[in-house]
């Protein structure tokens, strides 16, 4: 949910300085950095999200143990596409709370993976603490850059991930089934928003002409 902010791309792809594109990436950082800026990585994120939502929520009789794995995957999930959309920035100062944050949901997602841990008070610590950092750090993102593409829809997707956190720090279920149904129900809103996020990249990138990967724009996992 959290990016660095990027305008968006110029009418035909060329460089910045005037001269020819950029050649296709070569080696696997240049790679990982490039699938990181596509608008497909930015939905498949999307889907990463979704899906674990869709699915706790239709099975409501989920125990514990089943509802931990499911949401220590996500949050494992969550960290691998922020750490390749880290390589996708072009603003150094900018990775570094973003590669904060990818190692932030692969601890939590190793947390909720553990036994010892998975009771419904340190279930519902865990994701409502990742929610709330990724929300505060998308929001501040948005708010400090005015040239922000699509600045309203990651304002929305991070003022999404703060509630998120808020309710579900504020507001410990008392059982699995309570858990389920709230956690299943911000996966789902959350995923939404960032699809939402994604088709509007696509979009931008078909007006400008664009047929590359240029900078990732902000509110992205």
């Amino acid at each position: 949910m959290s990016a660095t902010p990027g305008p968006a791309p110029g009418p035909g792809g060329t460089h910045p300085h005037g001269g020819a594109a950029p050649g296709p990436p070569d080696g696997p950082a240049a790679l990982l950095g490039a699938l990181g800026r596509s608008w497909q990585w930015m939905l498949a994120s999307a889907v990463a999200t979704l899906v674990p939502g869709v699915i706790v929520l239709v099975w409501p009789e989920t125990t514990l143990h089943v509802l931990a794995v499911l949401v220590g995957l996500y949050l494992l999930a969550a960290g691998a596409f922020r750490f390749v959309g880290v390589l996708g920035r072009e603003e150094q100062g900018a990775r570094l709370p973003e590669l904060l944050l990818a190692v932030l949901y692969v601890l939590a997602g190793v947390l909720c993976l553990r036994n010892p841990l998975q009771t419904i008070a340190a279930l519902s610590l865990i994701v409502g603490v990742v929610w709330l950092v990724s929300g505060m750090l998308t929001l501040f993102t948005a708010l400090a850059s005015r040239d922000l593409p699509h600045r309203g829809v990651v304002l929305g997707a991070a003022l999404l991930a703060v509630v998120a956190g808020i309710v579900v720090l504020a507001l410990p279920a008392e059982s699995a089934r309570a858990l389920t149904r709230l956690l299943g129900l911000w996966l789902v809103l959350l995923g939404l928003v960032e699809a939402a996020v994604a088709l509007a990249w696509r979009a931008a990138l078909r007006r400008s002409g664009v047929t590359g990967t240029p900078r990732r724009p902000a509110g992205t996992g």
